[in-house]
């Protein structure tokens, strides 16, 4: 009697959260959420369209269904900065590592010089807020550098790098370098390892809390992240990277490792990728691994034989990925706010912000969130969940503003001590 009691006393409480969960969104609701979207500075730490900027000439003022950002979709989803990434496969482009780099990043600066009354080079803090004062609000373009093989093991590529205005690098792509562990390639016994940073590696992040500019612990194994959280002087970022607790992925971070983000003063921000997000759709997408590659290898080798040898660009392997993951179920958007809060509740909510992969994972992404246009849904499903207007302000880029600019104090302080 005692159980059954307990078990309708169970289903009761089980339904009436159900029921709470399910009320439809009022209209003061959402005019309260439209309103702090409007007044936040929204931040997103990484977005691949650099790629189609530099390889496909395209203008970010273009609209296209197939971009994830460009500049309608930022202005209508108040997206305030973005981090392009420039990223360098280190496949396609072995030996001209820093020249891919290179070009990419003035791919980024030739948009801007394009389009001035709608975004503007930034590279600190107080030059995103500069750039969206103001009634013409433009979008604060910076960059971030994915992988520390494009520095060519040359700690003045690095500087040189940061004077080009990158403002942060993950220290490792999914490929190990010569000085750091990535989480993409432990289990492949070909891969030499280090077991976490060489000493080289500890210079690096040593000269990037110098410089300024941010330490990256997205694709590292989990030694490299504990070496670069002991070392380093500043507060690191993950600019794109989801909570492993929800979905077992190694490219995620443990509890344990999202702690040790917010007691060093960082922030996780959190990837949109489906497959970072949520367990049932990781499992689907890693169970296809072996025939999607096969196929990827199959359209590389067509693509070289009908163009005389020549290497298949990226967009070969993405056309091939994204036929196949288009094939499981996309994860509801709440997949995308359970990490945010659960990460806001293990790190502290001073410790989260939106690190999105659009336009590197486009299709497989969650329903609703299909390009920067939708951002203002996710202020609107944090608020339905009890966060304050300030909690969500600092989460849509407060927090990496926080982080920026104590990373610049820091660079202002060993700059000074270490003359």
């Amino acid at each position: 009697m005692h159980n059954s009691l307990l078990a309708v006393l169970f289903a009761s409480l089980f339904a009436l959260v159900s029921a709470r969960a399910q009320v439809p969104t009022t209209d003061k609701q959402a005019d309260d959420a439209a309103a702090v979207h409007r007044s936040a500075i929204v931040i997103d730490t990484h977005c691949d369209v650099t790629q189609w900027m530099l390889d496909k000439n395209y203008d970010l003022a273009t609209p296209d269904p197939k971009i994830d950002v460009n500049l309608p979709k930022a202005e209508a989803g108040n997206l305030g900065a973005e981090f392009f990434s420039i990223w360098v496969d280190p496949k396609k482009y072995p030996g001209h590592y820093a020249q891919r780099a290179f070009d990419l990043i003035d791919s980024v600066y030739k948009q801007a010089e394009k389009h001035p009354d709608r975004m503007v080079m930034a590279f600190t803090a107080d030059d995103i807020v500069r750039a969206r004062a103001g009634s013409q609000k433009k979008l604060a373009a910076l960059m971030g550098l994915e992988g520390g093989h494009a520095i060519e093991n040359d700690i003045h590529l690095l500087r040189g790098f940061y004077r080009l205005g990158v403002r942060y690098m993950t220290l490792t792509w999914s490929n190990t370098n010569e000085w750091a562990d990535s989480s993409g390639d432990m289990t492949k016994a070909d891969v030499k390892h280090h077991n976490g940073l060489t000493p080289f590696g500890i210079e690096v992040v040593h000269e990037m809390n110098r410089l300024g500019m941010m330490v990256d612990i997205s694709h590292v194994s989990d030694k490299t992240f504990y070496d670069t959280i002991e070392v380093t002087r500043a507060p690191v970022i993950a600019s794109h990277s989801s909570a492993r607790a929800l979905c077992n992925n190694a490219r995620d971070m443990t509890d344990d490792m999202l702690r040790a983000v917010g007691r060093n003063g960082g922030v996780v921000n959190v990837n949109f990728f489906s497959a970072f997000l949520d367990e049932k759709y990781r499992v689907a997408f890693a169970a296809q691994k072996t025939v999607r590659e096969a196929a990827v290898t199959a359209a590389e080798k067509a693509y070289s034989a009908s163009h005389n040898g020549a290497p298949a660009p990226w967009t070969v392997d993405e056309k091939v990925n994204y036929e196949w993951g288009s094939k499981i179920p996309r994860p509801s958007l709440e997949s995308l706010i359970d990490q945010i809060d659960h990460i806001a509740k293990v790190a502290g909510v001073d410790h989260v912000g939106l690190g999105s992969d659009f336009d590197g994972v486009s299709n497989l992404l969650p329903q609703g969130m299909d390009s920067a246009a939708d951002l203002p849904k996710i202020t609107q499903a944090l608020m339905d969940r009890g966060y304050s207007a300030i909690d969500v302000q600092n989460i849509l880029g407060g927090n990496m503003l926080r982080v920026m600019r104590e990373v610049e104090r820091v660079s202002r302080e060993l700059q000074t001590t270490q003359r």
